[in-house]
């Protein structure tokens, strides 16, 4: 468990706080700032699901990330990791924060991402997979998301199952030893746990 963490935290860094560092340079563009932290965290899910197919782990981590550049905060997460600002209520005559006597409101930066919410419910059944009637990602895990979990993300999702039936065709052109495949992969190297069965019509032009 301990080498996952290492290495996760390397793939961090090396995929997102480097990417961010040369946004201080420029004048902030929050839509830049948005590009690279999506991008980032993409590479690292990437990085991290071929190590642990390398290591034969199936760990997953969440995370919350807290850049301070300049005058902006840039804050993101994955999954139910929290950034948690405490800011003062209290000030004295003239609007300065008195810390003598200043009471401290918590105030909760990220949203959660957990399978039971309607949003996530919706995004993970388009993407292929379940929310089980106990609220959680295929009936075991309370996140959805997070870096890792690959048993959680070997379910086709429609463009999984598009591309991989793209990719047959180039290799056969027999649409039916095609959808065997794709049927074979959803069950055997997928292993999805549902009935499966797979239509392919190919339109001729």
């Amino acid at each position: 468990m301990m080498g996952m963490v290492v290495v996760w935290q390397q793939i961090l860094h090396r995929s997102i706080c480097i990417r961010m560092s040369s946004l201080q340079d420029y004048h902030m563009d929050v839509k830049a700032a948005k590009k690279a932290i999506i991008e980032g965290f993409r590479r690292t899910d990437e990085s991290l699901l071929q190590e642990s197919t390398k290591g034969n782990w199936q760990d997953g981590a969440t995370a919350v990330c807290v850049w301070i550049l300049g005058q902006m905060v840039v804050v993101a997460n994955a999954g139910d990791a929290k950034a948690v600002l405490a800011r003062s209520t209290s000030t004295n005559g003239e609007g300065v924060v008195d810390d003598t006597k200043s009471q401290l409101k918590a105030i909760v930066l990220t949203r959660e991402h957990k399978a039971i919410f309607p949003q996530e419910r919706s995004r993970i059944q388009k993407a292929g997979g379940s929310v089980g009637s106990n609220g959680r990602l295929q009936g075991r895990i309370e996140v959805s998301r997070a870096f890792g979990d690959r048993q959680f993300k070997k379910v086709f999702g429609p463009s999984d199952a598009v591309e991989f039936v793209q990719n047959q065709l180039k290799e056969t052109s027999s649409a039916s030893l095609a959808v065997r495949r794709l049927v074979k992969e959803a069950v055997r190297e997928r292993r999805c746990k549902d009935n499966c069965t797979a239509v392919l019509i190919v339109f001729k032009h």
